[in-house]
């Protein structure tokens, strides 16, 4: 598959991170992400079913295809334990909250928005389409 025009994204803000996540999607246990809302007032378009980009390690290297089979924008505060489940990060709904809050509240710090607990999240379901290297 030619990767070269496709979206290409990692996760988390750190290198440790951003590479135990993705181990998890390599192992089929993480089939979503989360995202806040506000985290796309670049101007960066908002994820849409039928999408398709490249998870990368931290330093760029392609790890897999992924296409984006849903899309849901909820506050943070409805999130629900069968969907938190779907990222196969936590194995309760407290921590998937308490582990996100962390996220978004330094990210927010970054970016110039304040978490709450209203704040809408972009959640996003995928599928592995091709594993590369």
């Amino acid at each position: 598959m030619d990767i070269s025009n496709l979206e290409k994204w990692h996760f988390e803000m750190t290198e440790k991170e951003s590479n135990a996540i993705l181990s998890l999607v390599l192992m089929g246990n993480k089939r979503a992400t989360s995202s806040s809302l506000p985290g796309y007032a670049d101007g960066e378009p908002l994820p849409t079913v039928g999408d398709i980009s490249v998870i990368t390690y931290w330093d760029g290297t392609p790890a897999c295809v992924v296409k984006t089979t849903n899309v849901i924008t909820l506050p943070f505060c409805e999130m629900t334990f069968d969907l938190a489940k779907l990222e196969g990060e936590d194995d309760t709904l407290e921590a998937w909250k308490k582990n996100h809050a962390a996220f978004w509240i330094e990210e927010g710090q970054k970016l110039g928005y304040t978490f709450s607990e209203d704040m809408p999240i972009v959640f996003e379901e995928f599928e592995i389409l091709e594993r590369l290297g």
